[in-house]
């Protein structure tokens, strides 16, 4: 009985080891032998049932095996495909590991094609398709970070102070007071005249140490430094624009009192940013503006008028010439310190103070406001006794070398050198004035006579011998240094008058000194002395303020009195 199997519906569920049917072959010939698909023949049938197995194993594709013919790669002529059954086409080099891309290939290669080429055109597209959305890509990227880095939320609106924010407010300057120090960065006007300050200040002990820099910095460029009441510079002409931080040690020397005062504003604003006692609350009015972040600390903007006129000025810092075009807007943590301060000063401008409260070093006065301010005490039993000696070692050395600086006032800064003699009591020395046009004068003092030359001589140092002719009392500009010389000629004569305190030790030329001050009827007296018992520096204060020095060397001295006439 013949088989009735048939073939299965659906040729691609085949299993894998079915043999497959050509339909291009030709019918089963008349030989005998079952038909295709039963697995009963004879003698031909199994060597065409053979054939067949033989033929689909070529046309499978496994690993280690021959490749299928469709890749054209055992040189046979590939299989036509089935009715019903689409493949796809794909490209032999795609397949061929050892062949690329052609039209890749031949654009490296510098090939050229025809204008008209179909495959270059669509690559050529593409690749500007794939430029335009990468440039669109960055560009959107920057966009979106800029957008980022400025735009900010919009806050809530402005509204009057609370009562809390007052307090604030009004315990703002007491907190700067306690917490002694803080960084600075000031920048006062703008454009070509804008000013810039680096520095510190010392609100617990009224200081303010500073680098003047900025396009507008003018006569005042370099360091400076000052107390609530005196200003002094030390000007740097060859300074680069840019403000730096001053160095920690300032330069003993090249200081002076400014001829231009267009920093005192300034510095009476950051001395006013605090004070030992609390301002009344109900004095501040004004408006809370916003919310911002500051040294990574979120901060208030309070805007605020000027207190009301029974205020002192110095409740609102820089109130009494202020710019009313600029309101005064201070930045306040919640604690109540302050970080930032943004007003308008008369004459100079939009002035902003931003407060670094984490650099806070220990400030050291220059000489001319009064150096280090010590520990004053009592005197020891060994600093007492050689207070009691300076006198008589005085006179057993007989004279010294001098060397002075007088800052007197704004515009006058006198510099001089000479000699004294405690042995004739006189003193002899040459004196000018760094603001005025180099001209010397010749001071001479002997005894209580004190006579003067105005000499026109180039050099700084006194001629010798001194001239016998031209001398001539009275006043004169240079009389500032009188009672600075005086002083030093009466320091070989025992005196106990007044009170007498050790301020401080001190070095003066790698020598170690104690800085004794006496409280006479004129003012505070300091005097250097040495461990030996030797005068080496002479200090009182000036009329502006500031502390006149007068430096000696003892040691031999040259004649300091005209020969006499024969």
């Amino acid at each position: 009985m013949e088989s009735s199997s048939q073939p299965p519906s659906d040729s691609r569920r085949r299993p894998p080891d079915a043999p497959r049917t050509d339909p291009t072959r030709a019918a089963t010939p008349t030989g005998g032998g079952s038909p295709a698909g039963t697995g009963h023949a004879g003698p031909t049938g199994h060597a065409r049932t053979h054939a067949r197995r033989h033929h689909a194993v070529n046309r499978r594709h496994r690993a280690g095996l021959a490749p299928p013919a469709v890749l054209n790669l055992a040189g046979t002529a590939p299989a036509q495909p089935r009715p019903g059954v689409r493949r796809a086409v794909v490209s032999g080099g795609l397949l061929d590991l050892a062949a690329g891309n052609r039209a890749e290939e031949e654009e490296l290669a510098g090939a050229t094609t025809e204008p008209d080429d179909p495959r270059r055109v669509p690559n050529r597209r593409r690749r500007l398709t794939l430029a335009g959305l990468a440039l669109t890509a960055v560009l959107s990227a920057v966009m979106l970070v800029a957008t980022l880095i400025n735009w900010t939320p919009d806050g809530p609106p402005p509204r009057d102070l609370t009562s809390t924010e007052r307090e604030r407010l009004a315990a703002m300057r007491v907190t700067n007071y306690r917490e002694l120090r803080a960084g600075l960065h000031i920048t006062a006007g703008t454009g070509a005249s804008r000013t810039d300050l680096l520095g510190w200040v010392d609100w617990a002990r009224g200081l303010a140490y500073l680098d003047v820099g900025g396009p507008g910095a003018g006569a005042s460029r370099g360091l400076a430094q000052a107390t609530p009441t005196v200003l002094v510079i030390r000007p740097d002409p060859t300074a680069v624009p840019t403000p730096a931080m001053p160095p920690l040690v300032p330069p003993a020397d090249g200081w002076r009192l400014p001829a231009d005062p267009d920093l005192e504003p300034l510095l009476g604003l950051i001395f006013a940013l605090a004070a030992d006692r609390p301002d009344p609350a109900d004095r501040w009015a004004g408006r809370w503006v916003g919310r911002e972040h500051l040294h990574g600390e979120p901060v208030d903007v309070l805007e605020v008028a000027a207190p009301d006129a029974g205020a002192p000025a110095s409740h609102t810092p820089g109130a009494g010439a202020s710019d009313t075009a600029i309101p005064t807007r201070y930045w306040l943590d919640r604690a109540g310190r302050l970080h930032r301060v943004r007003t308008g000063l008369t004459g100079i401008g939009p002035v902003t103070v931003t407060l670094n409260r984490a650099d806070r070093p220990t400030l050291r006065p220059v000489e001319a406001l009064g150096g280090r301010p010590g520990l004053p005490r009592a005197l020891t039993a060994a600093e007492r006794d050689r207070w009691r000696r300076m006198p008589s070692r005085l006179s057993t050395v007989g004279g010294a070398t001098a060397t002075l600086a007088v800052p007197v006032a704004a515009g006058t800064n006198l510099r001089g050198s000479g000699w004294l003699s405690w042995t004739a009591g006189s003193a002899y020395l040459a004196v000018t004035d760094l603001d005025a046009d180099g001209r010397r004068t010749l001071v001479r003092h002997l005894g209580r006579k004190v006579t003067r030359i105005d000499d026109a001589g180039g050099s700084a140092r006194a001629p010798l011998p001194p001239p016998a002719a031209g001398w001539r009392a009275g006043a004169h500009r240079t009389q500032a240094v009188d009672p600075l010389v005086a002083a030093a000629l009466r320091a070989d004569q025992r005196s106990d008058a007044g009170r007498t305190e050790r301020v401080r030790g001190d070095s003066l030329a790698g020598t170690t000194v104690d800085v004794v001050q006496v409280d006479s009827g004129t003012g505070p007296l300091r005097y250097w002395v040495d461990r030996s018992g030797l005068l080496r520096r002479l200090e009182l204060p000036t009329r502006s303020g500031a502390w006149a020095q007068l430096d000696l060397v003892p040691g031999r001295v040259p004649r300091l009195t005209p020969p006499r006439k024969r």
